[in-house]
């Protein structure tokens, strides 16, 4: 009886943050899974249709430009952030990790993160600039011809994605930093006395025993480039050109607020949804065990 009493009053102080949830997480999900079978343009509700799966066999079909371009953009995207943010950001790390004012380190590459996206966004544009931007500056110092980034349907994602990596790096360099100090010296001081060098410390202490660190970083980095949709919407002036950099949340956006398709960006939420479950269960089975607990 005196358990029964303590679940209930443990749940009446979490009964604020459980309604909290479940205003604005599950029933706005459920909703839009129900939105997802139906044909609504997104204001009467009375207008809305049961269609069924017919959402789904739209933008899984052939002819439908969700599977290619928009959902090979956005694992390009995601995979080509993911590559430059988490491979500079491990060695940024491990070179931070050996200097003094560690502090100072880490808060210099942090600030891009915390600035807002729609500014780091133009001030890219302006560096890809034909006439006057800076890396063109570069390039035509060097003796080349300009380049078009981000009008040129062959350089236009690419120009995106470095700028989405760079943008990722200050957020990886900080928890991969705070994974680093978590390990002990102990281990690489008996290292050294078996005479083991600095590369191999690093590919056999530091790698695994930072294994979980490498593992949170590589899946928030990957749920955030498969929901990417500002850095786009700002760079390219919403996935041009053509399709050429056009992803996921962008047509979402598009297909829900453009043209009034509410199922249709449903049912595409969902499906990346899905894509994003399976690519995470692949990282925790693949980085399943691992860190200083496993030592």
């Amino acid at each position: 009886m005196r358990i029964r009493k303590e679940t209930a009053l443990a749940y009446t102080f979490l009964s604020p943050v459980l309604l909290f949830y479940a205003i604005f997480l599950v029933i706005p999900v459920l909703f839009s899974l129900f939105i997802s079978f139906t044909d609504w343009g997104g204001f009467d509700l009375e207008s809305m249709e049961w269609v069924g799966l017919k959402n789904y066999r739209k933008i899984l079909s052939p002819e439908s430009n969700f599977l290619h371009p928009v959902l090979t953009n956005t694992f390009l995207y995601a995979f080509g952030t993911v590559a430059i943010s988490f491979c500079s950001a491990l060695a940024v790390s491990f070179f931070i990790s050996r200097l003094r004012f560690q502090g100072l380190w880490r808060t210099l590459y942090f600030l891009p993160s915390v600035t807002t996206i729609v500014a780091i966004g133009n001030v890219w544009l302006y560096m890809y600039n034909p006439t006057n931007g800076l890396i063109n500056g570069i390039i035509t110092g060097l003796g080349f011809r300009s380049v078009n980034f981000l009008d040129d349907p062959h350089h236009a994602l690419l120009s995106v994605i470095v700028a989405g990596g760079w943008l990722g790096i200050g957020s990886s360099v900080l928890i991969l930093s705070a994974g680093l100090k978590a390990i002990p010296d102990n281990y690489y001081e008996a290292a050294s006395l078996e005479g083991a060098g600095a590369m191999r410390q690093y590919i056999s202490i530091t790698l695994p025993l930072l294994r979980p660190t490498i593992l949170f970083v590589l899946i928030t980095s990957f749920i955030g480039g498969l929901q990417s949709f500002t850095l786009t919407l700002v760079m390219t002036k919403n996935g041009g050109p053509g399709d050429s950099t056009n992803v996921g949340a962008l047509e979402m956006y598009n297909q829900a607020f453009s043209f009034g398709n509410w199922g249709i960006a449903s049912a595409m939420a969902f499906v990346l949804f899905v894509a994003i479950l399976i690519i995470t269960l692949v990282q925790l089975f693949i980085f399943r065990r691992g860190g200083v607990e496993s030592y």
